[in-house]
């Protein structure tokens, strides 16, 4: 398996540009729940922005699936590249010049469209130029590419903000031109597929929803530490490192995780990673729930970064593996509309719980999707066509 080539110029083009995507991304994210503070909202409506974010990220993916099935990999790409490098600026328009709520949602919403246009492109380009025998750990090491901008843009995003939100909000820009410049270099596959004609049935690859749909449960977990630890920490007294800290321990994690996930999913499957990586998750939120301290911030962050770092790419592979060729739009635009809601969802409930029971009930509660996520495997993942499991034990039968 091993002889077969993965690494070249294009595919490490492609893991950088997602990486600066996802940084420009989660780094705004991240400390938007900030930003909202200083335009004096609370986290109900940093809430409402989050889910705001991801719903038309959600909307439009499948759009941007449709059209990178009919072979537009590159212009897609480009479009969400210079749309994700001019909406910071409109941010920084509304933190210098004009306060407003409206412009500053407004923003969210083109930023969604952004994050769908750049991403959904990134994944498919990805997925065409990595070989068939080494699939998983191939999304394994693109995924490492989106799992590392998860764990280091907010500690990045805590670091820029407390120099300014002009400072931050700049630099968002500025990874932009830098995936611009890379994408001159980039060479994308080009795929030889028929002509499509719009259909809103084929908007969404079958074969990807029980991948996504366990996906999308385990995210609300994820999205809620996402957007409400920094938020978190800054709030206790009893943990006295700091927030971003926690993100950069997960980022440790998923590099330890991500060498031998994507190999363990090509051999033996997802199963493995569901069971064990929502289990972390549940246990990481529980131990901020019920003893917050420097010690169990620490371990839960290790936890955490071992459930996102195993669990995404291992049902990411299981959403595209078993599609055609051109149908790895849809399947990754399917898989990625889950991560949007489950994220945006989770950080929804979550800045709503925060405002009426607080962090405490709010980390027990959301931990609860971790016991459905591996139930809803069991039931409609596990014995799935599409899973990588079941394929391989077909195989060896």
């Amino acid at each position: 398996m091993n002889d077969v080539k993965l690494w070249n110029k294009n595919f490490i083009f492609i893991i950088i540009i997602n990486f600066l995507v996802f940084l420009n991304h989660l780094m705004i994210l991240s400390t938007f729940p900030f930003f909202i503070s200083n335009l004096g909202y609370s986290d109900t409506v940093s809430g409402i922005c989050v889910a705001v974010f991801s719903l038309i990220a959600v909307f439009f993916r499948p759009i941007v699936g449709f059209m990178l099935d009919n072979g537009k990999r590159r212009g897609i790409l480009l479009i969400g590249i210079i749309l994700m490098g001019l909406v910071p600026l409109g941010y920084l328009m509304v933190y210098s010049l004009v306060s407003s709520i409206i412009l500053a949602i407004s923003f969210r919403l083109i930023h969604g469209i952004a994050l769908a246009f750049s991403n959904t492109a990134t994944s498919t380009i990805a997925s065409d130029i990595i070989p068939k025998k080494r699939f998983s750990e191939g999304m394994g090491m693109f995924g490492m590419a989106t799992a590392l901008a998860t764990s280091i843009a907010p500690a990045f995003g805590e670091f820029l903000m407390k120099k300014g939100f002009n400072i931050l909000f700049l630099v968002a820009t500025l990874t932009m031109c830098i995936s611009l410049l890379l994408f001159m270099f980039l060479k994308v596959k080009k795929i030889e597929v028929s002509k499509k004609n719009f259909s809103l049935k084929d908007l969404i690859e079958k074969s990807a929803i029980p991948a996504s749909v366990v996906a999308l449960v385990f995210l609300l977990t994820y999205g809620t530490l996402e957007n409400y630890t920094l938020k978190f920490v800054s709030s206790t007294k009893d943990i006295t490192l700091s927030g971003g800290l926690y993100f950069t321990i997960m980022a440790v994690m998923l590099l330890v995780s991500r060498i031998f996930v994507g190999k363990i999913a090509d051999k033996k499957g997802e199963e493995l990673f569901v069971y064990t990586c929502n289990l972390c998750m549940l246990l990481a939120l529980v131990i901020l729930s019920i003893c917050p301290n420097n010690i169990s911030f620490v371990i839960s962050a290790i936890l955490s970064g071992y459930a996102f770092g195993g669990l995404e790419p291992s049902l990411q592979a299981m959403a595209v593996n078993s599609c055609s060729l051109d149908r790895r739009g849809s399947a990754n635009s399917t898989f990625l509309c889950a991560y949007d809601i489950g994220i945006g969802v989770g950080g929804f409930l979550a800045g709503i719980l925060i405002d009426y029971i607080g962090y405490k009930y709010m980390f027990l509660i959301i931990s609860i999707a971790n016991i459905i996520s591996v139930i809803i495997y069991i039931l409609f993942g596990k014995n799935h066509p599409s899973s990588m499991t079941y394929q391989i034990k077909h195989k060896a039968s």
